[in-house]
């Protein structure tokens, strides 16, 4: 690396840990998780979010009632930006994947606004106003906060998303069975592997449930 790519990569780095460039950042992620939300919506594929809460946000596309999805997700979120300037990290899965990805389409679709999710355009558009809103919340708080004000029980709340994960096994062999008996068994033997290897169940039996199912495959 020469002197001048150097001097470029610090003056990067440097740029990066402004505060104004929180909420661009944020913006910019936010963009890209609404318009991911937009993609499923259209094309049922490529929402950035856990599986049980995507499910939420399709049982309200299936049937029209939004509230397990809005009230999860945008509890989330207003829980994550709020412990954000607090503790020094934003939780990107709980305050952007589920609160921006979810909660507050759900909450648009349920109030009958479609037009910002049914257009890509108007997606990355709103998701990036969105996130911009949530950035310059956070570094407001995080200003406003008097000095030598620690975090005090609020750093029990990091982990907390994962801390819960280890109940989602049972959720996700129900679903993986409801889709077809191979996965639904391979999610079991997948959940059970990982439990005796001291694991988290959910992820063996998310792969479980994609290895049968990719050896045996629902007919068209």
């Amino acid at each position: 690396m020469t002197k001048a790519e150097r001097k470029f990569m610090g003056n990067f780095r440097e740029l990066l840990l402004k505060d104004y460039m929180f909420p661009v950042l944020v913006a910019l992620a936010c963009a890209a998780i609404f318009a991911g939300t937009h993609m499923y919506v259209t094309y049922n594929v490529g929402a950035f979010n856990e599986i049980f809460v995507v499910k939420m946000l399709d049982e309200g596309l299936k049937g029209g009632d939004y509230a397990a999805a809005a009230g999860f997700a945008a509890g989330f979120l207003i829980a994550r930006v709020l412990e954000g300037p607090l503790v020094g990290v934003l939780d990107i899965g709980g305050s952007l994947m589920t609160g921006v990805g979810i909660g507050i389409p759900a909450l648009m679709l349920a109030s009958g606004i479609t037009l910002p999710i049914d257009n890509f355009v108007l997606a990355l558009l709103t998701g990036a106003l969105i996130g911009l809103v949530i950035g310059i919340v956070i570094i407001l708080v995080r200003k406003l906060m008097p000095q030598g004000i620690s975090s005090s029980g609020t750093n029990i709340m990091m982990g907390a998303g994962n801390a819960t994960g280890r109940y989602l096994g049972p959720l996700i062999i129900i679903s993986a069975i409801q889709y077809s008996i191979p996965a639904g068994l391979g999610a079991f033997i997948g959940a059970a592997i990982f439990y005796k290897l001291d694991r988290p169940i959910a992820g063996g039996a998310i792969l479980g449930a994609m290895v049968l199912a990719s050896f045996f495959p629902v007919a068209a």
